[in-house]
């Protein structure tokens, strides 16, 4: 095993100024041939980013222990990012000139992988995200294919996501509990800004009208007076959208009875440790994931989420789903292409059809504006929609995964009128 994935995550902050610059070799041909040398840059003391590289390492292990790629066995490289931009550029550029990676999974933050986009172009290196959300991700692969046609978005983007949000939101808030109006509250961070136009676009064509649009920053620590402001324009639900907070506003929603549920993207709330950071703050919280304990959205699913847990002691956060998914189709595209050479690997992961834990994973095209971000639809990826019910992580929507139907803390004041 290569020395950097013994060490602790937070001892390879000595790599920081470490990196060269001069040798720009390119990962393909610098791969030593027994080896798949899979670079991994991930926030690994953020809720959302610990099982990044977890997951990872697990999916490397299963398939070394059968026989790895046509004998070649997969060698994960961990970095801790220390969710910064700066920290993961030096990463990426280490991970290709030195510790000689052919491809590079990377960070759950969207800002993060907007600054390694213009990296994976200069060292010519396949580079997937998988959990960063940004439409400007896939957009820049759209807008100039040639130069930036190494990156992959493994996760969903933000307009997706909204319409997973504004699907779930209709058949469960709308159509079971009659609701009609709703608040966005979203954090002000670069893959909010699509995932708002978003919900004011498809929020209404399900029936909710959108009565305050809120935006605060990352740093906020009193939530108070955000929460006074929406209770006066009394709507029937929040819709959030927030990755980098996530405890604070939960704690002080329950600790202030705010009267209405939050539903949307919540990223930490995807992680089991949730429950715990909040102190059961999260009881009723209602989160958008792409896969779930115990929610068999493929034969893949519950298997990968239990060994995780096995493994790990809790369950993975969203990000820890796409990561486990990306090592195998990243370990496929390399059976497929025969080589590792990285725009052979690209022309092969862009044939991607992987069935993994999130469901069917194929990119679109370079005709989409959204070039090389998975698919989202029936029959690929849907994403769920997930309530913390009871200490635990339960799949209330789509019906057929669902095991539970609403439940809301006794200060959620909810008419079915």
């Amino acid at each position: 095993m290569h020395r950097l994935s013994r060490l602790p995550f937070r001892a390879m902050q000595r790599f920081a100024g470490a990196a060269a610059l001069g040798m720009l070799a390119t990962a393909g041909n610098a791969s030593a041939a027994d080896t798949l040398r899979i670079g991994v840059i991930a926030e690994a003391q953020a809720i959302a980013g610990a099982s990044i590289p977890q997951a990872a390492q697990m999916a490397a292990d299963e398939i070394n222990a059968k026989g790895g790629i046509d004998g070649r066995k997969i060698e994960i490289v961990s970095y801790d990012n220390h969710s910064s931009s700066a920290d993961s550029v030096r990463a990426f550029q280490r991970a290709v000139n030195e510790d000689k990676v052919n491809a590079v999974i990377a960070s759950y933050i969207s800002e993060v992988v907007l600054a390694l986009e213009p990296w994976a172009s200069r060292l010519k290196t396949p580079f997937v995200t998988p959990g960063a959300a940004s439409n400007e991700i896939s957009k820049s692969v759209h807008a100039d294919y040639e130069k930036n046609k190494y990156t992959f978005h493994g996760y969903l983007t933000s307009a997706a996501l909204a319409l997973s949000v504004c699907d779930a939101a209709k058949d469960l808030l709308v159509d079971q509990k009659h609701m009609k109006t709703a608040v966005i509250m979203s954090e002000d961070a670069a893959w909010t800004k699509p995932l708002d136009v978003g919900y004011e676009e498809c929020l209404p064509k399900v029936g909710l009208k959108v009565l305050d649009h809120i935006r605060f920053s990352p740093d906020t620590t009193d939530f108070t007076p955000i929460f006074n402001k929406i209770e006066g324009s009394k709507p029937d639900v929040i819709i959030t959208g927030i990755s980098h907070v996530g405890v604070q506003p939960t704690v002080q929603w329950k600790n202030q009875q705010v009267p209405i549920p939050m539903f949307g993207i919540s990223s930490q709330a995807t992680n089991e440790t949730f429950g715990k950071d909040t102190n059961d703050a999260a009881e009723g919280v209602l989160y958008q994931g792409v896969s779930g304990p115990n929610v068999a959205v493929t034969p893949k699913s519950v298997p990968f989420a239990e060994g995780f847990k096995k493994r790990y002691g809790n369950y993975p956060s969203y990000a820890g789903y796409t990561a486990y998914d990306e090592v195998y189709y990243i370990a496929d595209a390399v059976k497929r292409a025969g080589s590792v050479e990285a725009d052979k690997l690209v022309s092969a992961l862009e044939q991607t059809d992987w069935e993994g834990t999130i469901g069917r994973v194929q990119f679109y095209g370079k005709d989409d504006p959204f070039t090389h971000s998975i698919k989202y639809g029936k029959g690929l990826i849907t994403g769920l929609m997930l309530q913390w019910q009871g200490g635990k992580q339960v799949s209330v929507w789509p019906k057929d995964v669902a095991k539970s139907e609403l439940k809301f803390p006794s200060f959620i004041k909810v008419t079915t009128n």
